[in-house]
């Protein structure tokens, strides 16, 4: 049985949400533009080491750009709405920690070890063909150290 042309077609559409994502991105970059960033890189993958079945893990950074001297590894959440929950709540614990391998992993890359560097959101509520979408940085939103794990010798512990 042979596919029609439309059914060929549809597999390539992209899903709503990814043309919502690649929308805010766009806005995400063009609102840093406007406030000065220089933009290194968008959407920049790397791998930052294996699974427990021995798989390559990837991490994306949606953004790498240059706040004056300071290197920004910026993630972009964009919503169509935020009725149930901010964007930023995405940013959780394991993505934090994943963005900030592959940010060590960058700098190491490029031999930026000693630059200064900070994690920054934007968040973007808009829907494709909105004409006023609310978008919103975040500066510094986590730090290396806020995801260290508690060792047992620390001052905390005593």
């Amino acid at each position: 049985m042979r596919a029609r042309a439309s059914d060929r077609e549809r597999v390539f559409e992209r899903a709503e949400h990814f043309e919502v994502g690649a929308h805010g991105e766009a806005l995400a970059i063009d609102h840093l533009e406007r406030l000065g960033y220089r933009i290194v890189a968008a959407n920049f993958s790397l791998p930052i080491g294996r699974n427990t079945r021995e798989v390559i893990v990837n991490a994306e950074i949606d953004v790498v750009a240059y706040d004056g001297p300071t290197l920004c590894f910026v993630e972009v959440k964009t919503r169509a709405t935020d009725d149930v929950a901010l964007p930023q709540t995405n940013v959780d614990l394991r993505k934090r920690r994943q963005i900030t391998r592959a940010a060590r992993s960058y700098r190491r890359l490029m031999g930026l070890t000693s630059a200064p560097f900070r994690y920054d959101v934007v968040t973007v509520v808009a829907k494709p063909d909105d004409a006023n979408p609310r978008i919103e940085l975040l500066k510094g939103f986590w730090t290396d150290g806020q995801l260290r794990k508690k060792n047992w010798h620390d001052p905390y512990w005593d």
